[in-house]
């Protein structure tokens, strides 16, 4: 049994801390790339050996103007987020902390938590070209191996840009969660080369349309067609999660047939079908 929490649309929060930002305009710049050549056109990647969060980071550096595909990446996060205010944690340089700006003005139209789908997508196809090891995409974007948590995504915003951090257990997971390499027989990888494979995937998924991207999506999806109790703030809905609608809520069917559309809960797989 495994769960998750999410609101494909809510979790896109407006954030802007003023201090904060004009600090990190002087100590970060993501328009200046580390190491450009090893990354794929167009790519602009920084990266860091501490940071509290590069959700933070990039956020402060967004509205100061930094460029489409600006990217940050961490060795270590001493205040990594995840959704409804939960952290997380990593061992120094074990894992892929990343935070990845979209400019609406600089890709196609389509709906903000589009954003968050390709990343993860994108990290369970590089999971698989590096490590033969494809991890399953559960609800809205959370990747899972054998039903153990390997990868989780926050998408933090403003109205004209999308900040998309994604941690991957790469080389450490905690007790209750998996690693890639652990749970690989073949190969090892690294927290640099799956965040290169990844940008590559990420490439071809963002010149898809909505519709087409939205398509890839549901396929992807291991929630669709399973059990599954979503417990809300007011009420606790029990049925078969049945489809998932363009502007990302997920469609669940109830015993007498009602369908309800869920935008914000906490999922619980019940059993597989």
């Amino acid at each position: 049994m495994t769960r998750t929490a999410i609101s494909p649309r809510l979790a896109i929060r407006i954030f802007f801390n003023t201090a904060y930002y004009l600090y990190l305009m002087n100590t970060l710049s993501p328009n200046q790339p580390e190491n450009s050549g090893s990354w794929p056109n167009g790519w602009r990647v920084s990266v860091v050996s501490e940071t509290g969060s590069t959700n933070t980071d990039l956020l402060a550096s967004a509205h100061g103007g930094a460029a489409h595909h600006s990217v940050l990446m961490a060795q270590f996060q001493s205040a990594g987020k995840g959704r409804l205010d939960r952290t997380w944690v990593a061992e120094p340089g074990s894992n892929l902390l990343v935070s990845l700006l979209f400019r609406f003005d600089s890709t196609i139209t389509r709906p903000t938590h589009q954003f968050t789908q390709m990343v993860g997508m994108a990290a369970a196809l590089a999971s698989e070209q590096l490590v033969a090891v494809k991890p399953e995409m559960k609800w809205p974007n959370d990747l899972l191996i054998d039903g153990k948590k390997v990868s989780g995504i926050l998408a933090q915003g403003a109205a004209d840009f999308v900040v998309v951090g994604i941690g991957v257990n790469v080389g450490w997971a905690p007790p209750d969660a998996v690693s890639l390499n652990n749970a690989s027989r073949n190969a090892q990888t690294t927290p640099t080369d799956l965040l290169r494979a990844m940008l590559g995937h990420i490439d071809v998924l963002e010149a898809l349309d909505p519709a087409q991207l939205h398509a890839r999506y549901v396929s992807q999806l291991m929630t669709l067609g399973q059990e599954v109790r979503v417990e809300m703030a007011m009420e606790v809905v029990t049925g078969r999660a049945s489809n998932v609608l363009m502007d990302g809520r997920l469609e669940v069917v109830d015993g007498i047939g009602k369908t309800h559309q869920i935008d914000t809960g906490d999922v619980v797989h019940l059993r597989a079908q």
